[in-house]
Parts: structure tokens; sequence; C-alpha cells
């Protein structure tokens, strides 16, 4: 990475915000910013990555332009959605999505945000950073809502076409996710997402990460396939799934949620006493929003990575992305990593020992 004149602007405690990335471009991240910097979590600063000929205007209109906690470090290109990975990481070395990661990587920056090219992002992190000794692939973690709070669910989308061994790091790392997240020295039940819970169901890869699951019995609380209908009723702490499965589910759920909050936005208004009744409700449909919303969880740690980089949705809005600028904070806050390697390294080597059985 070049040597850059702004770059020991950056603090320690400073996340990295690709803000060319995402559908919805520069000016909505931007407004992110301001709304994440509102946070009493918030982190101590924030580092904008890429054009500074786009940025500089967006934080003179925001009034942002000589906050003591933002900076702009230049970035000429830009990664597109659907762009090809190693090609795209090739040819724009000077990406936006690229350079976040090197500030990471040289410790200038905590943890990188980025709503690029998802792609792209994981190779890019896999590439500079390098995995966790023992770690394969790394794992776009995600937290979601359900009937006994909170559960974490990984893979989301890093890995389509896991080996049965991703899987059992998955469940290692989401764990520890979710113990440092909600702060709980309590084993959070892990379950491997399958179409029944009966072991003899599903395809080579569940059965096999199955029996691998159940050897590490000491590390992890397994408690077996689930099916989707358990998802959300609160079975589980941690759904373990491949990344092509879960990325489905994941945005499935999120537009089954937006399709049912704009049916029910429209039969209220179908009839004057229906908006009476919802404003008696306003209370009740508030706290059901606040619980269900996406934006709320937008920020997915790449677990299994020798740094922080937190992956929000390409098409993600401005509260989305203060959202994952405020769980990039929390996640190293809690250094999971340090956690998980010991973890890791046990349950390869019980796997190890259980193949050659």
């Amino acid at each position: 990475m070049d040597e850059k004149a702004n770059i020991s602007k950056t603090a320690i405690g400073s996340i990295a915000v690709d803000a060319m990335g995402g559908d919805l471009g520069p000016a909505e991240v931007v407004e992110a910013v301001t709304i994440a910097l509102k946070f009493a979590n918030a982190p101590k600063h924030i580092t904008l990555v890429g054009q500074e000929d786009v940025l500089f205007p967006l934080l003179e209109q925001h009034k942002l332009a000589n906050h003591k906690r933002i900076d702009v470090f230049n970035a000429s290109e830009v990664i597109g959605m659907d762009e090809k990975p190693i090609q795209s990481l090739k040819h724009k070395k000077d990406s936006s999505l690229v350079r976040s990661v090197e500030l990471v990587k040289l410790g200038q920056c905590e943890a990188a945000v980025s709503c690029g090219n998802t792609g792209s992002l994981m190779a890019c992190g896999t590439l500079k950073l390098r995995t966790m000794p023992g770690v394969e692939r790394p794992a776009l973690s995600s937290i979601w809502p359900g009937g006994s709070g909170h559960f974490v669910m990984l893979d989301v989308g890093a890995n389509p076409t896991p080996k049965p061994e991703h899987l059992v790091h998955n469940a290692i790392l989401g764990s520890w996710h979710h113990k440092s997240i909600f702060e709980t020295e309590k084993m959070p039940k892990v379950g491997l997402l399958s179409i029944g819970t009966e072991e003899s169901k599903g395809h080579e890869l569940i059965q096999t990460t199955n029996e691998y699951l159940k050897q590490i019995g000491d590390i992890i609380n397994y408690v077996g396939p689930i099916e989707g209908f358990q998802v959300f009723n609160g079975d589980v702490d941690i759904v373990v799934c491949d990344g092509f499965t879960g990325n489905v589910l994941l945005k499935s759920s999120e537009g089954l949620y937006k399709m049912l909050k704009k049916d029910v936005t429209a039969e209220i208004k179908r009839r004057p006493w229906r908006i009476l009744g919802a404003l008696l409700l306003a209370g009740a449909f508030k706290s059901i929003k606040g619980k269900l919303n996406p934006d709320k969880y937008s920020g997915a740690p790449l677990l299994g990575l020798n740094g922080n980089v937190i992956k929000s949705h390409g098409s993600a809005n401005k509260h989305a992305i203060a959202a994952a600028i405020i769980a990039a904070t929390e996640f190293v806050r809690h250094d999971l990593a340090l956690h998980a390697r010991e973890d890791i390294e046990k349950a390869n080597e019980i796997i190890n020992a259980y193949k050659k059985s």
C-alpha cells in the first residue's frame, strides 16, 4: 500500500468506512456517519475512504468538513457490485474497499466497514489480513431477532460451498460472537440448519457436519439439527448453515418483513376506524418494529480473520450503515478472535483424530 499524507491523521480506535461501496452511494454513507456519531458507543474516530473530490462537498453539506473525529482517506477507484472478486482486487488496487481493509492491516484502523461487493470484500479480507490459525474460510455472522431475544446466524453469504470443517469453525466462532456481544457466561445452544431434526436427513455436508459437531461437545453446546420453523422460535442461540442457504434466508426474511410492513400500513389506512385502533396500539407497533427492523442488525462481521471487517448490505440505507458502524465498534471492543483461537485448535485436533479412527 502506498504511503499517503493523510494516513497519519488516523487514530487508535478508528473505524475505516468504505464510502463508495453500496447501492445508494457516498451521500448515504456520509449521512450514516452523522447518525453513528450521535450514539454513546460511537467510534472515537471515523476515516471515510473514497474519492475525496466527492466526499469533501458532502461533508461540507453536512457541516462535518472540520469535524475532529472524521477524516478522509483518498481512494481513486470503486469496485462495482457485479465485478468478479479476484479481478476487481487485481485491477483496482486503489479502490475504497481495498484501502479500507489495508488500513486495518496497517494498524491505522481497528475495523473496516463496507456495503460493497461481498465477494471482493471477503477475498480482500482473506488476502490482506489472512485467516486465524486453523481457520480456512471466513464466515459472515449476523444477529437476528428471535423468540427468546436474539440469535446469531452464520454463514450468511461469505462461503456458499463450505466443507464440514468450515461449518464446525462457524459453530465455534458463532458461539464466541454470541457470548461476547451479549456478555453471557452461559454456553449458547448451537443448531445445524437442515430439512429435519432426524440425523438421517440432509445431504452429505449436513450429515458429516453433524457428526463432527457431536465430537466437539466439550467445546460448544450442540443440540443437533434443526428445521426452518425452529430458526425464530428461540430453540437455539446459534444457527449454522452454508453461505448460500444463509444468504437466501436472510434476504427472504428481510423481504417478508418489508412486505408485511407495507401491507399492514395499507390495510390500516383503508378504514378510518382502523387508524384509530392503530393509534391505540402505537406503542406495541413501535416495539415490534424496533425488534424486527433489519436495519438494526445490518452489520455482519466477517469472522475468522486476523482483523475486523464488517459487511453491511449493498442496499443498506443510512440507518443500516450507521448500525454497521456501531456494530464494528462493539466487535472491536469484545476482541472475539482472542477467545476463539484455542477452541478452533482443539476442534481441529478432535476432528482429525475422528477421521483417522
